[in-house]
């Protein structure tokens, strides 16, 4: 081992000491360059920012238009301190391969631009979301220099990748693409989920369903909601024509018509949208030539809560979802008037209502109970008891003794009169009324 290096594995060791972690950078190809003519330099990276640099080594020195820390002469050997800077989300090996602009300078011009090239020696992250990415006005989404190098450097690009598509709604270049299908699996092995669930996050909620095809189509999603994922492989009929298809292409034309009226930037919602049949993977029986997933709904949700706290969702939001995905069914029947009535007691009705308009939409469906139960929100508002008598037609023959005829509906149209008038206010007052009304119009 060299003797700069040995030096400079006791500066690291002085750091740790004192609690800050610290390494000498890519050692084998700093152990080669020591063995050309130059000054005996050493790059290491560490921890502590430059106050603190300064207090541990009194003799270290800034160069404010270098990129590197700070750097210190000792024993005829130039230290300099980098920060460490490789990525949470970048592959392990680049911890020891990473290569610093002092290390490039000494490389043979060959070798130096190659590693230009694969995204070596690349200047430091500035923190900025486009870092790592070309300029978009090339129409693609293209990462820099070779992509496969690019995403070892930080594998939660492709997530990012990802997102740009679908809200700029423009391709990804194919050897960008290809890199992030090859990469799948390490995006999921290294990226924490958080971070992922950050950028997914940043989607708009009009571009969710570009989102999730995306991520299915790069192999990611499989990995990361399978329950979603899997509905790839159930077929069901599409509508009363008989059409088929699968539960994972309705589940993504109900995100992309969710958000199409009232609730362009209804997130949440969205990603209730994404979830509602969900419960169809464990519900599902094919029986005399069709499919149907009884109770789906009810599955869903308890299915929905164990995804969304393995996706590190606050506890508020899972609520909301669950509850949405529970109850998404109730606007698909004829309801009546109770039955209205119940609904609009329901937290978040509206977006329910939006649920069974983007199922109808995604199914080309039937609109008949979905218009009915719309001109019938109204008619919640107005009291029961003028909406419907306290007796129906059977109970007033009873209890007049008449027969079946027009007579009784038009005992039944003076009660409710009475109701609404104020004359008569409960059950026993209605059979009087009834009663009264029926020896007067009989004489």
């Amino acid at each position: 081992m060299h003797k700069a290096i040995k030096e400079a594995i006791g500066v690291c060791k002085a750091l740790l000491r004192n609690g800050y972690d610290a390494y000498v950078i890519n050692a084998p190809l700093q152990q080669h360059l020591l063995n050309k003519p130059q000054q005996t330099a050493v790059d290491i990276a560490c921890e502590p920012d430059v106050a603190t640099l300064l207090k541990l080594f009194p003799k270290a020195e800034v160069e404010p238009e270098k990129r590197f820390l700070a750097q210190m002469e000792e024993n005829g050997i130039l230290f300099r301190f980098y920060p460490i800077e490789i990525a949470e989300a970048a592959h392990p090996e680049l911890s020891l391969l990473r290569i610093t602009p002092t290390m490039m300078n000494l490389m043979d011009p060959q070798k130096r631009l190659h590693l230009r090239l694969t995204g070596f020696g690349s200047p430091a992250p500035s923190g900025e979301a486009h870092d790592g990415f070309e300029d978009f006005k090339s129409g693609v989404i293209r990462l820099t220099g070779l992509p496969d190098e690019t995403l070892r450097h930080n594998y939660l690009l492709a997530i990012r990748a990802l997102r740009f598509a679908a809200n700029y709604d423009i391709p990804i270049e194919p050897n960008t693409w290809l890199a992030i299908v090859r990469a799948a699996s390490r995006v999921l092995d290294y990226v924490v989920l958080t971070d992922i669930m950050d950028e997914w996050r940043k989607v708009a909620a009009e571009s969710l369903y570009r989102f999730v095809r995306l991520l299915y189509d790069a192999h990611i999603l499989q990995g990361l909601i399978p329950e979603v994922a899997a509905l790839s492989r159930i077929r069901q009929q599409r509508n009363e024509e008989g059409e088929e298809e699968s539960v994972f292409e309705h589940t993504l034309n109900c995100v992309k018509h969710y958000p199409e009226e009232d609730f362009h930037y209804d997130w949440l919602g969205t990603m209730a949208m994404l979830f509602h049949d969900v419960g169809k993977l464990y519900t599902g029986e094919f029986f005399d030539g069709r499919w149907t997933f009884y109770q789906h709904h009810r599955v869903g949700a308890k299915v929905t809560r164990k995804i969304l706290r393995r996706l590190h969702f606050n506890t508020e939001d899972i609520d909301l979802l669950c509850h949405l995905v529970n109850n998404h069914m109730r606007f698909h029947f004829m309801l009546t008037d109770r039955g209205i009535r119940r609904f609009k007691s329901l937290d978040e009705y509206p977006r329910l209502i939006a649920m069974s308009r983007a199922d109808l939409r995604a199914r080309n469906g039937n609109y008949t109970s979905f218009n009915h139960n719309m001109k019938y929100l109204d008619r919640a508002e107005t009291p029961e008891q003028m909406l419907e008598p306290l007796l129906n037609g059977n109970e007033i023959m009873t209890e007049t003794h008449l027969a079946p005829g027009p007579l009784v509906g038009v005992i039944r149209g003076a009660l409710l009169q009475a109701q609404i008038a104020g004359d008569v206010a409960d059950r026993g007052s209605a059979i009087d009324f009834v009663k009264d009304y029926a020896k007067k119009f009989l004489g």
